[in-house]
């Protein structure tokens, strides 16, 4: 078998398993700590999508974030309050608020990379910066949305048939979600247009000889990448029952890249393992010292220095972590 795929296996199944064992060990807070790694995979997935295969450096990416935390917050806040949102009444219905956070997130993403995506390097990665915190001090002013305080939610989106106040139910839910948005962009980094967008990586001259549109190839990739980013924050807003404008602040995009950077760019899978080590990380260090990120430091670098594949193609084994 493929030591790729086995590990990938190994993965899943321990995620599957994760509410068992926390039966078995009396231990509500394993499912909580796995919810969240999952959402934040979700987020590093998708932002790998850019920077991995579109070789895209984005630090705007914690903006979507932060929208489809957002969507969830407001719709719920103005429904509680007895409000209309444009004269729609809203409603609590996952299968209407989530679709619609990443709609909102891919809305903003088109305009965004609309207008980053006409310059590159550096001036495209202090754009998407600017962005990102454009729209963090947006939310800061809207004071009838909790300003910097953020925004607290009162239930969390439902969905037929399922009790997803439930913890374990919405671990499963969450798990689910991931494991489609991975196969979804599986199948496109492996669709011709996932082909084309890595030749753009590696020769842009060329593939532009060839016929291709950089522009359209990699607003194309954009967009979907803020919806995945933005499902993730409406998720999140759910986990949380809170929304904040942290959820948009660069910080949070550097976290993302972090989970990128240790588990492998270029990788679908990479960013799972690599938020799993993050948020492990993140855990145990915080127990020892609040100044964790120093030791994280010196862990990045080494990770960069020794495995520049990242932990998930160096598991592997292989050349290519696609």
């Amino acid at each position: 078998m493929n030591r790729k795929y086995f590990i990938v296996g190994v993965i899943f199944l321990i995620l599957l398993l994760v509410p068992f064992i926390a039966d078995v060990t009396s231990n509500s807070f394993i499912t909580n700590m796995a919810t969240r790694f999952v959402i934040y995979a979700l987020a590093a997935v998708s932002l790998d999508l850019v920077l991995g295969y579109g070789a895209m450096i984005s630090f705007g990416h914690a903006a979507f974030f932060g929208i489809g935390g957002y969507v969830v917050a407001i719709i719920g806040f103005h429904m509680d309050m007895g409000d209309t949102i444009l004269g729609w009444a809203g409603s609590n219905s996952a299968l209407i608020v989530w679709p619609l956070a990443m709609l909102v997130a891919a809305v903003i993403g088109l305009a965004m990379g609309f207008l980053s995506l006409r310059t590159s390097g550096v001036q495209f990665i202090m754009i998407t910066l600017a962005f990102a915190q454009m729209l963090y001090f947006v939310l800061v002013g809207l004071v009838i949305y909790g300003g910097d305080d953020g925004l607290s939610v009162s239930v969390r989106n439902a969905i037929p048939g399922l009790d997803v106040e439930n913890s374990t139910v919405f671990y499963y839910v969450c798990l689910a979600l991931m494991a489609v948005w991975v196969w979804i962009c599986r199948r496109i980094v492996n669709s011709p247009f996932g082909m084309a967008l890595r030749g753009f990586k590696q020769n842009e001259r060329r593939n532009i000889n060839l016929g291709y549109a950089p522009m359209r190839y990699k607003l194309t990739a954009f967009v979907i990448s803020a919806a995945g980013t933005g499902l993730a924050g409406a998720l999140w807003a759910n986990y949380a029952l809170y929304a904040s404008p942290d959820m948009a602040a660069w910080l949070k995009s550097g976290e993302f890249m972090a989970m990128i950077v240790l588990g492998g760019m270029g990788s679908i899978f990479g960013p799972i393992l690599g938020a799993a080590v993050y948020l492990g990380l993140e855990q145990t260090l915080t127990a020892w010292t609040e100044n964790w990120m120093l030791f994280l430091g010196p862990i990045l670098v080494l990770v960069i220095l020794y495995a520049k594949r990242g932990l998930f193609g160096w598991l592997a084994g292989s050349r290519s972590n696609d």
